[in-house]
């Protein structure tokens, strides 16, 4: 790949552990407002809660209502509520993904420029981004919820390579969804490599990664 220059990464279930994190959060989550629950039930709820979330694919104002309504509380507990310790304490319970911090610093070594492009609240992906010590690696990052643009719209991507200094044909995007990293990616140009994790390649996309990984050591055979 010696065109590429700069990589572009994802955030959530790419560089973070968003299945490590969100569990522990639930648990937390259940811990301080469902203590009364016994253990079997507990767990139960903390399995029904990471179901419902759908992979941090759902509305947020929808979910906490949700969980405000079906949940067993002892005393009612509103949305506003929910949302309220979601973002004081999410981010707390953030975890690297395996292998994340060697293959930056990899990355780095190498002499790649490296950049940061993630959906979602600024304030929220930012505590991330923070509590994992991840800002140090990046020339560029681009939240959605600051950017006003959302993966996979072409402009955000854009946006990104535009804060890197680099055309899409020197820049590698690294990501775990489907249409949000892989997709939206080839559409703006780029060459991709797809993490998989928790969602289904659909054969309907059209646009194919480079090269697919499970793991992001292998990321060091490839660059």
């Amino acid at each position: 790949m010696s065109k590429v220059r700069a990589l572009l990464f994802d955030l959530d279930n790419t560089l973070m552990d968003r299945d490590h994190t969100f569990r522990s959060f639930c648990t937390q989550f259940v811990a301080d407002f469902l203590g009364h629950a016994e253990p079997d039930e507990a767990q139960a709820l903390i399995e029904d809660i990471i179901v419902r979330d759908k992979d941090g694919y759902r509305d947020k104002d929808g979910f906490f209502a949700e969980l405000s309504e079906v949940l067993p509380w002892k005393t009612p507990v509103t949305a506003a509520e929910i949302r309220s310790y979601y973002d004081k304490s999410y981010f707390d319970h953030g975890a690297l993904m395996k292998g994340a911090g060697d293959i930056l610093k990899y990355c780095q070594k190498r002499g790649y420029i490296l950049g940061l492009v993630t959906n979602g609240r600024e304030e929220i992906q930012s505590g991330k981004i923070d509590r994992l010590s991840l800002r140090g690696y990046f020339k560029s990052i681009v939240i959605s919820g600051e950017a006003g643009i959302s993966k996979p719209d072409p402009a955000i991507y854009q946006l990104a390579l535009a804060r890197l200094g680099f055309t899409a044909g020197q820049t590698l995007f690294i990501g775990d969804h489907p249409v949000n990293d892989i997709w939206g990616a080839s559409r703006a140009g780029m060459d991709t490599i797809w993490l998989r994790r928790n969602h289904p390649w659909d054969t309907a996309l059209g646009e194919q990664p480079r090269k697919i990984i499970d793991d992001l050591h292998e990321l060091k055979h490839i660059l």
